[in-house]
């Protein structure tokens, strides 16, 4: 149905997790992943396409590792590829335009509040910050600037260059969580056993070479070829703002340990984004909202993409809702706690109110 406003996803809830060791020293900022700094800190998984593992693999391979201290998130990504150009020069241009790397981070993982940062080769940057995600209607923040924010890159070939020996570009960042923290009112530096919400994109277009030139691939109308999108974690639409499907980062303690296990509470926040997606599909379909969990579940069955986001666990669900509004719960795993996504899209964990 091309009048999805906000498509259910084509893969399930089963985003990767990534342990984040603790950095051993400080870190001599030149772009290079290949020193001591980093020896300690594992690579991702290789990226996929934005839409899932059905899609075919990416021609150029893209991966990432990470690192943390008591003050900053570390963050590394080789990108291999013999196509390597860039032109936006401005800082908080519109980065992907040109090929890029981006980074998605979401704190408290309620789906808002989060940040956004892109790269070029270049090293020009553009970092935002969203209060509220696109699909519910909100705009991004292109003036904030991460406060602290540092960054390199370094070129196995030349710039602008598809005559040269070229081989790949890396890139080296570093937040400060002091300005993860400016936008989100009481959110803690990390302690080993939390987690962030996390995902990495790389943006790449497809390219002819022109009188020694990368020049964009265009289709029949003369416009761009629409860009490749890999990333670390799919969403399985071509859209990375989906918070709920991005990977897991986990912050280790001193001696590399702690569990990395996604907690039962995001799971089941998983279950009640399908009941959002069905509610956002019935006011598409039909112009309101609806308190009805079965009319929800029909939906989920006609249209999801997959047969594991056709189905809903057997949860005590509650639905409430008017015509322009909606609030969905279920129980937390926490005894006393409950968990409630709203028409606005924010998910939390809330206290359970006693009956009177």
């Amino acid at each position: 149905m091309s009048n999805i406003s906000i498509p259910i996803p084509a893969v399930d809830f089963a985003p990767p997790v990534y342990l984040c060791r603790r950095a051993a020293g400080p870190l001599a900022l030149d772009g290079r992943l290949d020193k001591p700094f980093w020896e300690n800190a594992p690579w991702t998984e290789l990226f996929s396409d934005i839409e899932g593992p059905h899609m075919p693999a990416p021609r150029f391979a893209t991966r990432a590792k990470m690192l943390w201290d008591d003050e900053n998130l570390y963050l590394g990504a080789e990108l291999l590829g013999d196509e390597i150009w860039g032109s936006v020069s401005k800082r908080d241009d519109v980065i992907f335009y040109d090929n890029d790397f981006e980074i998605f981070i979401d704190p408290d993982s309620d789906t808002q509040q989060y940040y956004e940062f892109e790269m070029n080769v270049l090293n020009t940057v553009w970092d935002l910050f969203l209060p509220v995600a696109y699909r519910d209607g909100g705009s991004a923040l292109n003036g904030f600037d991460l406060h602290g924010l540092r960054t390199a890159v370094h070129v196995d070939g030349k710039i602008n260059d598809p005559l040269a020996q070229n081989r790949s570009w890396s890139v080296e960042v570093v937040i400060p969580f002091s300005a993860v923290n400016e936008c989100i009112p009481g959110q803690p530096v990390p302690s080993p056993g939390d987690y962030y919400r996390l995902n990495f994109s790389r943006v790449q277009w497809k390219v002819d070479i022109e009188n020694g030139r990368y020049q964009k691939r265009t289709g029949p109308e003369g416009r761009p070829l629409a860009e490749d999108n890999w990333v670390w974690s799919p969403t399985g639409v071509i859209n990375i703002h989906y918070p709920e499907l991005w990977g897991f980062v986990f912050f280790a303690g001193a001696d590399g340990q702690t569990e990395c296990r996604i907690p039962e509470d995001e799971s089941r926040k998983w279950e009640l984004r399908k009941l959002y997606y069905a509610e956002q599909l019935h006011c598409d379909l039909q112009g309101r909202y609806t308190d009805s969990l079965d009319t929800l579940t029909g939906l989920l069955a006609e249209y999801a993409p997959n047969e594991k986001n056709a189905a809903l666990r057997p949860l005590p669900y509650t639905v409430a809702a008017t015509p322009y509004s909606f609030e969905l719960t279920c129980p937390s795993s926490r005894d006393g706690f409950c968990l409630v996504l709203c028409q606005n899209g924010r998910i939390s964990t809330v206290p359970v109110r006693p009956c009177i």
